[in-house]
């Protein structure tokens, strides 16, 4: 899966992805894996007018995705997955989306989350849902732009326990 980038980002099609991530990935799709946007024919459309026409867009919900993505990811496009929480990017690695390397680029702060970097913060199932993934053998990234340094997110999270 080198063509693949998956990102973690409560705010899904953005700027960031748009004008950063996807000429940095060179991606010419991208793949939205969200049940709320799957099952939202409004929302589904603003994303897509969002996108460059050049840009290939499939809107999944977990599930779903789950069971389709062999078919959605073999034909070697450059493509960037995108997921709105780290419970959806635990969901669809149980249902059999396996990879080895997540970035992990926005999630907000919220009431009882530790702030990880200025654009993360973690509650305490995300982080149990982080260590399960890294005891798999994935590795995990915390990085909001392609520019960014990124930190291991196991790291920040051994960190976090002092």
């Amino acid at each position: 899966m080198d063509d693949i980038f998956i990102r973690v980002d409560n705010r899904l099609v953005h700027g960031q992805i748009l004008e950063g991530w996807i000429p940095f990935i060179k991606a010419s799709r991208i793949v939205v894996v969200n049940d709320e946007v799957a099952g939202d024919i409004y929302r589904e459309t603003v994303i897509r007018m969002a996108i460059p026409s050049d840009i290939e867009v499939l809107v999944y919900g977990v599930d779903e995705f789950a069971g389709e993505f062999s078919h959605v990811c073999n034909n070697r496009k450059r493509t960037i997955i995108l997921l709105g929480d780290v419970d959806d990017l635990l969901r669809a690695y149980r249902a059999g989306f396996h990879f080895d390397y997540v970035n992990i680029g926005n999630i907000h702060c919220d009431n009882g989350m530790v702030s990880c970097s200025p654009s993360i913060s973690l509650s305490k199932d995300d982080i149990q849902r982080i260590m399960h993934l890294v005891s798999e053998g994935v590795k995990v990234e915390l990085r909001c732009m392609p520019r960014d340094k990124p930190l291991d997110a196991r790291e920040v999270i051994e960190k976090l326990k002092d």
